[in-house]
């Protein structure tokens, strides 16, 4: 290979470390050709690109890229799956994991997620976790639910309170309803006690009989005592 082309690879993967957040190195010592073209083969079907170069220009590339976490992995021949930002890491550890079991040759070193460095047990235990569908509907579930919770919780209170409002509303229309008469027949009542009593009618006193008897009796009484 001639030292330009090394340089074109060079710069190819040192793009290719700095612009990934996500990717899984591992040891492909003793797999056939056919054996790493079926893994690249599944690897692109989840978004992922496996790239196999000699570590000293492996190592060349991620002292430009500054990956640090890849410069310690580099331990023999290396192959890197570089994830795509569509790509499915869950899928891509799968398939990693699996081609490890059916071969008993790949191993899995480690790699970077999300900018952070992973080992090849964490690579491991992310195979093990379902697929990326049933993930979001496990984590949509989990979200929704408290929420129809939160929902049920509210709905039942403010119901009640709507139902206290409207029975207070009506109670309160009654009695609206009901102070106009009351005050009319007061009024109407201390009407009939403050009327005076008009002339030549005779006063009722409490007992009910008239004081209108009173006036000859008396008129008798004075008579007498003036014989």
């Amino acid at each position: 290979m001639q030292r330009s082309e090394k340089e074109q690879i060079v710069d190819e993967l040192t793009e290719q470390l700095r612009s990934t957040e996500t990717l899984i190195v591992a040891d492909y010592r003793g797999l056939s050709v056919k054996e790493i073209d079926d893994l690249r083969t599944k690897l692109i079907e989840h978004g992922a690109r496996l790239t196999v170069v000699k570590n000293s220009l492996t190592r060349r590339a991620a002292e430009a890229a500054g990956a640090d976490a890849v410069l310690a992995l580099l331990d023999g021949p290396t192959a890197i799956a570089f994830l795509e930002a569509e790509g499915d890491p869950v899928a891509v550890a799968k398939a990693l994991s699996e081609s490890a079991r059916t071969t008993r040759v790949l191993a899995v070193r480690g790699g970077v997620m999300q900018g952070r460095t992973i080992t090849g047990d964490d690579v491991e235990e992310l195979a093990k976790l379902p697929a990326t569908e049933i993930l979001r509907g496990q984590v949509l579930g989990a979200l929704t639910a408290p929420l129809y919770a939160i929902v049920g919780l509210f709905a039942a209170p403010l119901q009640d309170l709507y139902g206290l409002i409207e029975a207070r509303i009506e109670q309160l229309g009654g009695a609206e309803a009901e102070a106009p008469a009351a005050e009319e027949a007061t009024a109407e009542a201390e009407a009939v006690e403050e009327e005076p009593v008009a002339a030549g009618e005779p006063e009722v006193t409490d007992s009910g009989e008239s004081n209108e008897s009173e006036a000859p009796e008396a008129a008798e009484e004075s008579g007498e005592e003036e014989a």
